[in-house]
């Protein structure tokens, strides 16, 4: 079992303590992951607060089928859905926060960086949902093709070529506003 999955264990088990270790682990990963749905890091943080008051209250029982994280994250999706079904899917606007840079490090550089930085987030929040939420999964939550599987209800295999044409329809979007792939 997952350091998340003993500490759910522990925390259904009365140590109240143990939830906050999860909040504490999984909170970040999971704002950002719900942020590829709703397009707005306000909200984001709502529902995964609404996630993690779910565990509190509900304690849904976690079977260990997958790693408490694809479990975690899964519930998150639910969440997300059910957010978008209210608002019946109503284009919410994205929040953009300035990147800070080092007052040591060249400016040009930090620039170049922060532009390709915006150029990479500006286009894969033009891709499809799915698009964003595979790719998240993939390289920002360094997760598997299985586990994404778990969270997107989808096979291995097709877990894998959406990932292929997340991959592609990102590298073309780049491509049309003069950036190169490999340098992203």
């Amino acid at each position: 079992m997952d350091k998340g999955g003993e500490s759910y264990r522990r925390y259904c088990g009365g140590a109240d303590d143990a939830l906050g270790e999860i909040i504490i682990e999984y909170r970040d990963g999971l704002i950002f992951y719900l942020n590829s749905f709703v397009k707005d890091i306000v909200t984001a943080e709502g529902l995964a607060e609404d996630v993690f008051f779910k565990l509190a209250v509900k304690k849904p029982k976690f079977r260990e089928k997958s790693s408490f994280k694809t479990w975690l994250y899964a519930i998150g999706r639910n969440e997300a859905f059910a957010y978008l079904k209210k608002q019946k899917n109503a284009e919410i606007p994205v929040c953009e926060f300035p990147e800070a840079t080092s007052e040591y490090g060249n400016p040009e550089a930090e620039y170049i960086k922060d532009e390709r930085k915006a150029a990479l987030h500006r286009n894969i929040s033009a891709l499809k949902a799915e698009y964003r939420q595979v790719l998240w999964l993939y390289y920002f939550e360094e997760m598997s093709a299985e586990e994404i599987s778990v969270i997107m209800k989808k096979s291995v295999h097709n877990i894998e070529t959406l990932l292929y044409r997340a991959r592609g329809a990102l590298k073309e979007k780049l491509e049309k506003e003069g950036c190169t792939y490999e340098n992203v």
